[in-house]
C-alpha cells in the first residue's frame, strides 16, 4: 500500500498551492530551500494557464512561452512564485528540455506542465 494524501485532499491542496504560487521562474539547477540558487539569467516569470486538479494532478492547459530568451542556457528545473516580480517562494519541480540560446523561443507545451502529490491506495 502506497502512503499519500487521499485524491480529494491532493485536488484540494493543488489547487490553493498553485493560486498561492502561480507564477514560474526558470533555473538551471535545483532552487534550493528558498529558490534563490541556481536562477537562470532569464529571470521572466510567466504564469501558465492551468486546468482544475483531478486524479491529483493538475496540468497546463495552454502553452507557456518566454519569447527571446536572454541566454544560451540548458533549463533543468522550475519554481513557482507568488507574484511577477519579488514575491515569496513556494514549490519546484524538474522539467527536461533541452537548451536554447540567445533569443530562442522556450515552450512548456500545452498538458506538459504538471503538478502532482503521492496519493494513498
Amino acid at each position: 500500500m502506497a502512503e499519500g494524501l487521499s485524491v480529494a485532499a491532493a485536488n484540494t491542496l493543488l489547487d490553493t498551492l498553485l493560486a498561492a504560487y502561480p507564477w514560474v521562474k526558470l533555473y538551471v539547477g535545483a532552487p534550493g530551500a528558498n529558490g534563490t540558487a541556481n536562477a537562470a539569467v532569464e529571470t521572466t516569470r510567466k504564469q501558465p494557464t492551468m486546468g482544475a486538479a483531478a486524479n491529483a494532478l493538475k496540468t497546463s492547459t495552454a502553452d507557456t512561452v518566454w519569447s527571446g530568451v536572454a541566454a544560451a542556457e540548458d533549463f533543468t528545473h522550475i519554481g513557482g512564485w507568488s507574484a511577477q516580480t519579488n514575491g515569496s517562494f513556494g514549490w519546484s519541480g524538474t522539467i527536461s528540455a533541452n537548451a536554447v540560446l540567445i533569443g530562442d523561443n522556450f515552450t512548456i507545451p500545452t498538458g506538459e506542465l504538471d503538478v502532482t502529490f503521492p496519493v494513498a491506495s
